[in-house]
C-alpha cells in the first residue's frame, strides 16, 4: 500500500505494566477497536494490519498491538494456556491506557485471544471479528495442517532462513504474488531476534501447541455480536474450523472469501475493510 495517511512511525507507542513493555500503533479517534495479530514467525501487529489501519480509523480509534514475544513488545517465552495469558495481557493493557471497552479484530492467534477475552470479560468486549481464528475445531480436515507444520518447524529444524519463511508465508495466502520482498524481509528480521529464537511463543508440547480448545467453552452464553471471516483456501486453519464456532455463537455472522487464504485482511483488504467497517458501524 502506498500513500498511507498513518505510518508505523507516526502511530508507534509503548506502555509498561506488570514488568513488561507493550508496543502498539494508535490511529484515529472515537470508540476503539483493538486489532490482534496472528502467531507466525516474525509477526507483528503492523505487518498483519497495515492495509487496514487507514480505512478502519476513518470511523473510530484503531489500536494495533504487538503481543508479548512479538515485534517490539517484551519477550517472555512460551506460556501455557496461551489464549488466556494473552487475554489477561490485553485486559491489563486496556486498564493502563484507559480503555474500558473495545471492539476486537483478531487473526489466527489473535482471533483466539479475542474470543478468550470475550469469554472471560464479555462486558469489556464490544463487537468481535474472528478471522481465521484459533480455538475452533476442524471437523473434516486433518491436523496439524501443512501451514501449521511449517510454522512449528521454523525454529525446530535448525536456524531460521529466508527460504523457510517464504515457504511458510506463501502458505498464508492464496495468491503468492501478494507476498512482497519487503514484507518477507521485515518478518525475517523480526523472526531472528535472538530472544525470539531462544524462546518462540508457540512451541508444540507433545506435538500440540499450548493453546486452549475454546470451542469447549460456553460460547452460547455470549451476547456479543460476532463476525466470523474465513478464506475458503485457508491452509493454516481450514474453513471447517469455523463451523462449530458459527454453530455455538448465538449472535454470529459468517463471511467466506473465495480464492483467499489465511490472511483475508491482506489478500482482500478493500472488501475486508468495507465489510468489517460496516459491521462495526451498525
Amino acid at each position: 500500500m502506498t500513500n498511507m495517511v498513518h505510518t508505523y512511525e507516526s502511530t508507534s507507542r509503548t506502555v509498561e505494566f506488570d514488568g513488561i513493555t507493550i508496543h502498539y500503533n494508535d490511529a484515529g479517534e472515537g470508540f476503539p477497536s483493538i486489532l490482534i495479530h496472528g502467531g507466525g514467525p516474525g509477526a507483528t501487529g503492523w505487518s498483519n494490519y497495515r492495509r487496514n489501519v487507514d480505512a478502519l480509523s476513518e470511523t473510530g480509534r484503531v489500536i494495533v498491538i504487538d503481543l508479548p514475544n512479538y515485534g517490539r513488545s517484551s519477550k517472555v517465552g512460551p506460556q501455557q494456556g496461551l489464549f488466556g495469558y494473552y487475554s489477561r495481557v490485553v485486559r491489563s493493557f486496556m486498564d493502563t491506557i484507559g480503555i474500558e471497552r473495545a471492539n476486537f479484530i483478531g487473526n489466527s492467534l489473535g482471533g483466539g485471544t479475542s474470543l478468550k477475552f470475550a469469554i472471560d470479560t464479555p462486558e469489556r468486549a464490544g463487537k468481535v471479528v474472528l478471522m481465521g481464528a484459533g480455538g475452533g475445531l476442524p471437523i473434516f480436515s486433518a491436523m496439524p495442517t501443512e501451514g501449521l507444520r511449517r510454522m512449528f518447524g521454523y525454529y525446530a529444524d535448525g536456524l531460521p532462513t529466508r527460504e523457510k519463511l517464504r515457504a511458510f508465508i506463501e502458505m498464508m495466502v492464496f495468491d503468492s504474488s501478494q507476498v512482497s520482498d519487503e514484507l518477507l524481509e521485515e518478518r525475517f528480521q523480526n523472526s531472528i531476534d535472538p530472544e525470539v529464537v531462544m524462546a518462540p511463543s508457540i512451541l508444540p508440547k507433545n506435538g500440540k501447541p499450548a493453546i486452549e480448545d475454546l470451542w469447549r467453552e460456553d460460547l452460547g452464553s455470549l451476547q456479543n455480536e460476532f463476525l466470523i471471516i474465513w478464506g475458503r483456501e485457508d491452509r493454516v486453519l481450514p474453513l471447517d474450523s469455523a463451523f462449530i464456532l458459527m454453530n455455538k455463537l448465538r449472535n454470529a455472522q459468517f463471511h467466506v472469501f473465495p480464492n483467499c487464504g489465511h490472511w483475508a485482511q491482506w489478500e482482500r483488504a478493500d472488501d475486508f475493510n468495507r465489510i468489517v467497517g460496516d459491521f462495526l458501524a451498525r
